[in-house]
Formats: C-alpha cells, sequence, structure tokens
C-alpha cells in the first residue's frame, strides 16, 4: 500500500471550483484507488465561508453549527468549545480559520452526498469501476497530544470490516471485533496531506486490500445511536443546540 500527496493550487474563499481543481492536478487513477480529500476545499467549494469582520460572536455560530456542545467555560482553559457535529467529536463544530485568508470555513453541507457525486465524477472521468472518496478533517483524540485524521464523509467501501464470529489465534470466537475501514483511510489520507502550508488538499490511497467496495450508500452503518455508545456516561453531558 502507498499514499501519493497531491499538491495544487491554492483554493481561494469564499468559493472556488473543486472539480477544475481535480481535473488540473489529480493524476490517473486505478481500479481500486482510494481518493481522500480535505473537507476544507470541499466546502470552499460549497461557500461555506463567513466573514471574519461580519461574525459577532464566534461561539454563537459555533453552538448553531453544532449538533451539541459543551460551552466555552465549561472546557479546561477556555480554549474551545467542545461539539458534536455528524456523529464526529469535534472542536468548535469544525469551523476553521487558519489558511482561510479572513474566513470562518464551515464543514461542509452534506459531505457524504459531495463524497459520492465526486467519486461518481472520477469514475467516469477515469473509466473505472472500483473507486472510493474519503472526505477528510483533522481530529482530536481525548488523552492524547496532536491530531490526526478522521472521515466526515465517504462513499463507495463498506465502512466496517467484521470479524464477528471469526475465530483468533487461539480459536477463541471474537463477539464484538469490528475494524473502522473509514477513519483507518482518513488517517492515511490526511498524513500524506500535512497539517499546514503544504497545499496538499487530496491524496490518494493505492493498495488498500483491506477496503470493500461497493455501490451502495453505508455512511451510516458506521455510526452508534448516542445511548448505546460505550461512552455514552461521557457524552450525555454534551447540550442540544439551541434551535
Amino acid at each position: 500500500m502507498k499514499t501519493i500527496p497531491i499538491r495544487t493550487r491554492v483554493m481561494l474563499p469564499p468559493q472556488d471550483n473543486i472539480y477544475s481543481v481535480i481535473d488540473k492536478y489529480c493524476p490517473k487513477l486505478k481500479e481500486r484507488d482510494v481518493f481522500a480529500i480535505t473537507s476544507k476545499i470541499l466546502a470552499i467549494h460549497q461557500g461555506r465561508c463567513l466573514p471574519i469582520n461580519k461574525v459577532k460572536d464566534k461561539d454563537s455560530l459555533i453552538e448553531k453549527e453544532a449538533d451539541m456542545f459543551i460551552p466555552r467555560r465549561e472546557c479546561p482553559g477556555g480554549y474551545a468549545v467542545l461539539t458534536i457535529k455528524k456523529h464526529t467529536l469535534a472542536v468548535s463544530a469544525g469551523i476553521d480559520e487558519s489558511n482561510a485568508n479572513g474566513y470562518y470555513i464551515l464543514w461542509p453541507k452534506a459531505p457524504e452526498k459531495e463524497a459520492k457525486r465526486i467519486c461518481q465524477y472520477l469514475k467516469n472521468k477515469f473509466s473505472l469501476k472500483k473507486l472510493a472518496v474519503v472526505i477528510t478533517d483533522s481530529h482530536s483524540m481525548p488523552l492524547r497530544y496532536g491530531t490526526m485524521g478522521v472521515s466526515i464523509g465517504f462513499y463507495g467501501f463498506k465502512p466496517l470490516k467484521d470479524y464477528r464470529g471469526k475465530k483468533d489465534i487461539f480459536n477463541r470466537v471474537l463477539k464484538i471485533k469490528q475494524t473502522n475501514v473509514a477513519d483507518t483511510l482518513a488517517v492515511i489520507g490526511v498524513s500524506a496531506m500535512g497539517e499546514s502550508s503544504e497545499i496538499t488538499p487530496m491524496a490518494i490511497v493505492r493498495g488498500a486490500e483491506f477496503v470493500d467496495f461497493t455501490n451502495k450508500e453505508t455512511y451510516r452503518d458506521l455510526f452508534v445511536p448516542l445511548k448505546k455508545d460505550v461512552y455514552y456516561p461521557l457524552l450525555k453531558n454534551f447540550r442540544k443546540r439551541r434551535l
């Protein structure tokens, strides 16, 4: 397996065309490739950008964008608003102002649908049958310094590799073991893209034999209902957004 970073021109807020960038910079894709693309340029493509000087209260914007939140005053140091958005534990509802040229860049709308559109576009462009797309963002793990990739939308593969019912090396039957393929691919993609001034918002993951490609919509197969999550004793402290 290898990753191929794709360096591009800068996509400019408040709106730019992602397909023109793909056409100019994406090399020829192959069967069973996974195309990873950062959520930031997808949001710019959608025009999901707000001038910072026109936003009176960032925290109100964050709470509006979040599905659930914990206010800044309750977070250690008051550095951030903790949020849950699209089944993802995030900071500030994914709102980003780095490399944004004076704008707040919000998360893209319906990233799973955009992933499907991009996937179908690339399949047609390169005459492929098996291809997948992962929309990525940076994500911090509780109890860990640093960030890593996380998937906020995808299309073209099954997000879970199921080992339940199979046996381990000591012949013990596995009961709950599943591998999260979607976020694994996001981590691989983001590690090739970088986190600063690399201008590599896309990457190809090639030769990932663990990926099970499909044309079915499998996005919701990844998510655990909130109250059934093993971390629910912690997650229940989040509040629903104000409507």
